[in-house]
């Protein structure tokens, strides 16, 4: 990790703040950058300059809030819910450049500033919706709301259930409780986060020997050796727990010593009994949210969670993930009697571990399909994919992306693209950041600097959108080359982009606003046009010869697609069973040790012990430091929704049809939180969607077509 190394644990956040000070004004107090788009002026940005700015937004916050309470005339719509809904405009924007940042460009000051800001966002947002007055002038509306027309209505009702989700209804006594657990929990899932990323950064494989690197394809050891040079170590290969490191490793290395010595690292992050173990904030956070939940007079923090989301209840959640894994399971096991018949093959000694999965269903997938990622990856040069997937988009939706010269980034590896519709008219722009650093999380993820708002007096503010990737670095001797997952991954982020630059509405609390369950269809459906022949075959070239990817491999790499699904569905759904069942405990129950409760938990669903879950408990960040606590299954009920949504364009006969893009643009992202979500989507589809588009996409059933 980044960090400043001048004895940091001796330094007070003051000192570290003087010692990156520099000298200046701080633009962050400005309600305009003065740059291009009114993006954020990183270059000005200094750390002294985050926690004055928030401090001044959150005064203004407290200002709306008081000349709301103040006003003696009858509460409106107009003179409460309004200004309340618009209230923390600036902040968001002066959070998202914070938080961002600290996602990307982590180090031991914003570490620190992030301990004194967090419980000060968290004081702040107590302090509003336990203000008894304003809870009353927002009761009001919402009792009187019958006037109001549709998306006024929505938007009443959803502040009057915040404020009642959060406290309202408390005795001061309670709300006291209350405002402790909401503190607690926002810095024990921040140093749930830093542990994860520096248990991350501090395990490195280091190779010398040529014969250690049996296997591994000549692109991964060439992103190993500059690993290795820029640490210092010419002359050998460096490999760490990041996604573009490990995932290859496991997939291709021969050497069964050292797959095991890098799955068990990645395995046992923030588990390893040292300062950055995470077993004790795991069950402080889950007490706390089962207390906090009871408190506010629910079951657990589970049903407090999912009756915001279309699920509804944990009950609905089990039930659905429960069938889902029974059909999983059986292909998954199906799956691992294959691998082992065919390794029995190479080595009659050989047992199939959880750390050979990934090596051996490789050498399943060339010799039963004859395809190997490598071969692919060498069709999916980074810069490729991304043109395909600009000219998805416009055949869709008739937008173009445009790369900004000089627009300020916040870090010199990222790029930035405007977005314009097809009558020229700017929609936002997007940050792209592609490549992994010690300082940035892992994973993929989109965010926003600022998000999209229709203005009331005809103007709009658009979206300022950000993507972070962490794929595989070019080399001096080829760019960079994707894996198909990591292509599907670049589709992904880039839905959630879409979303974000489509949203339409006047009301914070609507614009786009969707619950957790559906917050992933945007994302997932533009994965199924990846491996399409008629979208494929116009950015998957030879990033040598240039050639077009044959259609026999096209055609390999569908028939392949559901080879490993059983293993990728069950290491899913394990993750998801986890969480939910670590959200489902109440507030009487204690949970006395981690590894048991998830042993437990794993063995009472009949896990096989050669898959693992996707995420261990110790880094499950989804749930302790990700916004998906009771609600990782979200991927997964998203699924639905998308195998449904792009099953219409198939039948249509024509996957970029422009009428049902305009539809699904128009219903499923601009508009959707207008109205309840299944209500959209319906809009859409014509009809409530059917699974039986995602169990053949899964291979867990056969098309009855």
């Amino acid at each position: 990790m980044k960090s400043i190394k001048i004895i940091a644990t001796a330094m007070t956040a003051a000192t570290l703040l003087s010692a990156c000070d520099e000298t200046g004004s701080n633009r962050l107090l400005s309600d305009e950058f003065a740059t291009p788009h009114n993006v954020p002026p990183f270059e000005h940005i200094k750390y002294s300059d985050y926690e004055p700015a928030m401090e001044e937004a959150l005064k203004e916050v407290d200002q709306t809030i008081q000349l709301i309470v103040e006003n003696r005339s009858e509460a409106t719509f107009e003179n409460t819910v309004i200004p309340f809904d618009r209230r923390n405009v600036k902040l968001d924007v002066l959070a998202n450049i914070f938080f961002n940042i600290k996602e990307t460009d982590n180090c031991d000051t914003l570490a620190i500033l992030a301990k004194n800001i967090l419980p000060k966002l968290s004081e702040s947002s107590d302090k509003i919706y336990m203000n008894n007055e304003l809870f009353e002038r927002i009761k009001h509306v919402y009792e009187n709301r019958s006037s109001l027309d549709s998306i006024e209505q929505r938007v009443a009702e959803r502040y009057y259930k915040s404020f009642v989700r959060n406290g309202a209804l408390l005795s001061d006594k309670d709300k006291e409780t209350l405002k402790e657990y909401n503190k607690r929990l926002a810095l024990l899932s921040l140093s749930f986060g830093n542990n994860m990323l520096d248990e991350t950064n501090a395990f490195r494989l280091v190779i010398d020997s040529l014969e250690d690197l049996s296997g591994l394809p000549e692109s991964i050891r060439a992103m190993a050796a500059e690993k290795a040079e820029k640490a210092g170590m010419k002359g050998k290969w460096l490999f760490t727990l990041h996604n573009s490191s490990i995932m290859p490793f496991l997939q291709y290395s021969d050497r069964h010593d050292l797959r095991k010595q890098m799955y068990e690292a990645y395995t046992h992050r923030c588990n390893n009994g040292n300062a950055k173990d995470n077993k004790n904030i795991v069950l402080e956070m889950a007490s706390i949210r089962a207390k906090r939940a009871k408190l506010l007079g629910y079951k657990t923090h589970a049903h407090y969670v999912i009756e915001e989301n279309m699920a509804k209840t944990p009950e609905a959640v089990d039930t659905f993930l429960m069938d889902l894994w029974t059909a999983s399971l059986k292909k998954a096991k199906n799956e691992l009697f294959e691998i082992k018949q065919f390794a029995y093959k190479y080595d009659k000694t050989v047992n199939v571990e959880a750390c050979d999965w990934m090596y051996w269903t490789e050498k399943v997938r060339k010799a039963r399909y004859d395809v190997e990622e490598k071969e692919l990856s060498e069709y999916f040069s980074l810069r490729n994919v991304q043109k395909g997937m600009f000219d998805l988009a416009n055949k869709l939706y008739g937008i173009t992306l445009k790369k900004a010269e000089n627009m300020p980034v916040y870090n010199e590896e990222c790029e930035v693209y405007e977005v314009f519709e097809s009558n020229g008219d700017y929609v936002g722009l997007i940050y792209f950041d592609y490549f992994p650093r010690e300082s940035k999380s892992g994973g993929a993820w989109c965010t926003s600097f600022r998000s999209a708002l229709d203005n009331f007096d005809g103007s709009r503010t658009p979206a300022q959108v950000s993507i972070v990737y962490n794929f595989t670095q070019p080399t001096a001797d080829a760019p960079a080359l994707l894996t198909f997952d990591e292509v599907e991954t670049m589709f992904h982020e880039f839905g959630h982009a879409l979303h974000g630059l489509f949203s339409t509405g006047k009301y914070v609390a609507s614009c786009g606003v969707v619950p957790n369950d559906y917050v992933e269809l945007p994302s997932q459906v533009m994965e199924n046009w990846a491996s399409e022949p008629e979208l494929i075959k116009s950015y998957a070239k030879h990033y040598k010869t240039g050639e077009v990817i044959p259609d026999a491999l096209i055609n390999k790499l569908k028939t392949a697609s559901t080879w490993n699904k059983g293993f990728a569905a069950v290491e899913y759904l394990a993750t998801a069973i986890l969480d939910l069942k670590w959200h489902s405990i109440t507030a009487d129950q204690t949970i006395g040790d981690v590894e048991k409760f998830e042993k437990e938990v794993l063995d009472g669903i009949g896990l096989i012990e050669e898959i693992g879950p996707r995420y261990h408990t110790t880094y499950l960040a989804h749930s302790f430091d990700g916004g998906y606590d009771a609600g990782y299954y979200v991927y997964k009920w998203a699924e639905l929704l998308d195998a449904d949504a792009f099953g219409a364009f198939k039948e249509s006969g024509d996957i970029f049809n422009k009428e049902l893009a305009s539809k699904f643009r128009k219903h499923c992202l601009s508009e959707i939180g207008n109205d309840d979500p299944m209500a959209q989507y319906i809009r859409f589809r014509g009809q409530a969607p059917s699974i039986e588009h995602l169990l053949v996409r899964s291979g867990l059933v056969e098309s009855k077509k």
